[in-house]
């Protein structure tokens, strides 16, 4: 029995890796972790190919390594030129580190060697869409539908280029797609929230996000959940409802412990003003996950340069964002969006350091790379960044204008959300 068991071990080793890709593709982060170090384990009985494969899913979803993965598939596609699968996860991993010329040449290459994998072409969306090259993503995605795809990335990736196109019919028919789809509708519903909080529309995106953890509760994907709770959460403390958020970032602690939600957890708390249980937080996640690169490269980074704010040092604060320059503009865990959270926070830094020109650029990053922010609400909030930095600069003109540009895009906005009032009350100054 035991010979017998041994000879399964490869069995159980590629199945376990399986288990591993699955639940990161659909939020689960610790149970991906779990199933790929399995996987890991057993990495000595399985052929040199799934050897590659299991070592380089265990640098994304266990330690977190994204260098060392992107060496290990270029390994694999060096003695295995033919195989699709090295220079399709190539280029997810150069989408997440911001190189998206190299993510479409490998996500290419991966299409030709397999011209129907549905997740090759939908990261091939995100990545020409990153390049604001929307023609080319719509093509890639009608090339889906003419194969017969129906992956729900190919169908998220075509809701966010007609959001950003203001196509909402397109958007009305990816959302109908999903509905009572296991696993899909939830990341939907999240999306929707997303889009109403990004024109300042709170309490209907409180309601989406609502209604997706819920969802994913009820499938029993207590992480997924999780990342729409601290979604919000983060949504919550950029427009100023710092007890709200810190609510929701409480709830969502209650459903996972895993890397994403501890590390957005503690981003929520330095945003809300809670100095002292970020710092907390931040070293844990940093001691516990000691080398994962987008955790240090990006989100604590982030986080100590939102607490050296809170202490009234901007210029600290931009010193702590510098390690980041290469990650801050990629497709960044959890969700694979490119939230810009450095460019945001650096701009903030610019803006109590009264130097407006340095402010807008960084807010402008917002506005020039629309492909890579979709729907995530900083990039709403940029137009008021942007007003501000050139309210400091002297140019009443472009201030007003930046002002306008905000108002509009929140015309239907709540208006009671503090940061709608100081904006009003900032713009009012200026006439």
């Amino acid at each position: 029995m035991m010979k017998h068991a041994i000879e399964l071990d490869p069995y159980f080793a590629l199945a376990y890796t399986k288990m591993g890709i699955m639940y990161s593709n659909i939020g689960e982060a610790s149970l991906a972790s779990q199933y790929s170090q399995k996987a890991y384990d057993l990495r000595e009985r399985v052929s040199e190919r799934e050897k590659f494969r299991i070592t380089g899913n265990y640098y994304r979803s266990v330690t977190g390594e994204l260098e060392k993965a992107v060496q290990t598939y270029e390994l694999w596609a060096q003695n295995y030129p033919r195989d699709p699968f090295p220079p399709g996860f190539l280029g997810l991993l150069h989408a997440v580190g911001g190189q998206y010329e190299k993510s479409v040449a490998e996500e290419l290459e991966s299409s030709r060697l397999v011209p129907d994998n549905s997740v090759n072409l939908a990261n091939l969306m995100l990545a020409y869409a990153a390049l604001n090259r929307f023609d080319e993503a719509k093509a890639t995605y009608q090339e889906a539908t003419g194969l017969k795809l129906d992956h729900e990335s190919l169908h998220v990736q075509r809701y966010g280029l007609a959001m950003v196109e203001g196509d909402a019919a397109e958007m009305e028919r990816q959302v109908l797609w999903s509905a009572g789809k296991l696993g899909v509708e939830d990341m939907f519903l999240s999306t929707q929230s997303d889009t109403e909080a990004f024109s300042g529309r709170l309490a209907r995106a409180r309601e989406f996000s609502r209604r997706a953890v819920e969802l994913a509760r009820q499938n029993q994907q207590n992480g997924t959940a999780a990342g729409w709770q601290i979604n919000q959460a983060l949504r919550e403390a950029e427009v100023g409802y710092f007890d709200q958020s810190r609510k929701d970032a409480a709830a969502a602690s209650a459903l996972s412990s895993d890397r994403f939600t501890q590390v957005l957890g503690a981003l929520v708390m330095a945003r809300a003003g809670d100095s002292a249980r970020a710092q907390k937080m931040a070293d844990n996640v940093a001691k516990e996950f000691p080398l994962d690169t987008i955790v240090h490269r990006y989100w604590l980074p982030a986080i100590r340069a939102s607490l050296a704010l809170n202490r009234h040092e901007p210029a600290k604060a931009i010193e702590l964002l510098q390690p980041e320059a290469t990650y801050e503009l990629g497709l960044i865990s959890p969700s694979y969006m490119g939230s810009l959270y450095p460019v945001y926070v650096r701009g903030q830094a610019y803006l109590v350091l009264h130097q407006g020109d340095e402010a807008a650029a960084e807010f402008q990053k917002f506005l020039d790379h629309r492909g890579i922010v979709f729907n995530f609400p900083l990039g709403g909030l940029a137009h008021l960044g942007l007003a501000r930095a050139y309210t400091l600069s002297g140019d009443t003109a472009k201030a007003k204008t930046a002002y306008q540009d905000f108002f509009a895009l929140w015309k239907d906005a709540d208006p009671d959300i503090p940061v709608l009032e100081e904006a009003k009350a900032e713009y009012a100054k200026l006439q």
